[in-house]
């Protein structure tokens, strides 16, 4: 028999799965090109050339210990590098130490949680959030604390965090391009956050996931959390801008201004190896030090999301474009979500509702789709809005 507690959350499972699920279910039906599936962010661009042919050349190498355990934390030239690079957004002095490679930005983050949360300890999530982030401070004995961001701009407002703060907080998690709403934190919004939890009267740390630091658009750039925040460790993925998702090859940087700093730089290559992990991907590391500047093509992304944001818009629905990140968070025409997700998915349209982010009266799509199937969407959107009598 399997646990009790894994036997529910099987049950209530994730609506991003729900959603692409039902979406095989529909293919298998019409056909694939008769459904238009917006429900999982899976990058769908190749990775740059430049990668291709470095995983090629480091693949076929003969060197001995290739393939072979390092050091938990990684190689050290590796988190050199990266340390480097970080540094030069940052203006910050970090170095290798500050550098764990982890299994993806989700390794990061659960040995970045495993490493601080005692039993019972609290943790704020920022609504709408990526919703393993539940599971992931449940995994180390934390108790996930939800505070709302504003539901217009869907930023975060200091005094409702601060309000939510007690005795028992022992971190806050950011994410900045966010995932699902594409908001950008300012500078400001993220200097003003750190201020107010430098006036506690003990240590906050922020946990910043930043798989879609790179995704920006519109000329943006997306600002340095190490910059502009002091008690931080940054959690960083190379699925996105790299189009690595399955290679699941990422970092945890601990700010060289961080409390206690260097024990737990210490504690997160400890947590690397008994959470089983052991270390990242050997052949990724050594991918991704000779692959820091590279990056997708971002106009390809740009370019779906306001052929995607035109398609909604046009239909008659309510929708911001995204700063960053791989989504559209589309205000739905009732603050019943799920319905309309289904009313969408009766339409053959892929959705997931806002309530799978802890944010209801929206849904999120996807636009790292092929430009064949948003164009072709638009046809079901207008029959989605005639429902509703938007057009």
């Amino acid at each position: 028999m399997i646990s009790k507690k894994i036997s529910q959350k099987m049950a209530s499972g994730s609506w991003i799965r729900k959603m692409f699920e039902e979406g095989s279910r529909l293919k298998n039906i019409h056909g694939a090109e008769n459904v238009y599936d917006f429900s999982l962010g899976n990058p769908d661009l190749e990775p740059p050339l430049q990668v291709q042919q470095t995983i090629a050349r480091l693949a076929a190498s003969e060197e001995s210990g290739t393939h072979g355990y390092m050091n938990n934390a990684g190689y050290p030239y590796v988190r050199q590098a990266i340390a480097d690079s970080l540094n030069k957004r940052s203006g910050l002095d970090l170095d290798e130490n500050n550098i764990c490679m982890t299994v993806g930005a989700a390794g990061g983050l659960n040995v970045a949680l495993k490493s601080i949360l005692d039993q019972d300890d609290e943790v704020i999530i920022l609504a709408p959030f990526f919703v393993e982030y539940l599971s992931y401070i449940e995994n180390h004995g934390g108790k996930p604390v939800i505070v709302n961001c504003n539901a217009t701009t869907l930023l975060p407002e200091p005094d409702v965090i601060m309000a939510a703060v007690t005795d028992k907080t022992k971190a806050i998690i950011i994410n900045s391009p966010n995932n699902p709403s594409g908001r950008i934190y300012p500078a400001e919004l993220l200097e003003e956050i750190d201020r107010r939890l430098l006036s506690l009267d003990h240590t906050v740390y922020v946990i910043s996931d930043e798989p879609y630091i790179d995704l920006v658009y519109d000329g943006a750039t997306a600002p340095s959390t190490l910059k502009h925040m002091t008690n931080l460790l940054v959690c960083f993925s190379w699925s996105k801008s790299l189009s690595l998702p399955g290679e699941r090859i990422g970092f945890l940087a601990v700010s060289s201004r961080c409390q206690d700093r260097a024990n737990l730089c210490q504690a997160a290559a400890y947590c690397n190896r008994t959470l089983g992990f052991v270390n990242a991907p050997a052949l990724f590391q050594r991918v991704i030090a000779e692959s820091l500047d590279a990056k997708v093509d971002i106009s390809r992304y740009e370019k779906r999301r306001d052929m995607l944001v035109e398609v909604i818009k046009k239909a008659g629905f309510e929708v911001n474009s995204p700063e960053g990140g791989l989504y559209l968070f589309m205000k739905t025409p009732t603050e019943d979500d799920k319905s309309f997700a289904d009313l969408c998915a009766g339409r053959r349209i892929l959705v997931v509702p806002g309530r799978g982010f802890g944010f209801e009266g929206y849904v999120r799509l996807c636009f790292a789709v092929p430009e064949a199937v948003i164009t072709a969407s638009a046809e079901a959107f207008a029959g989605v809005a005639s429902e509703y009598g938007l057009n």
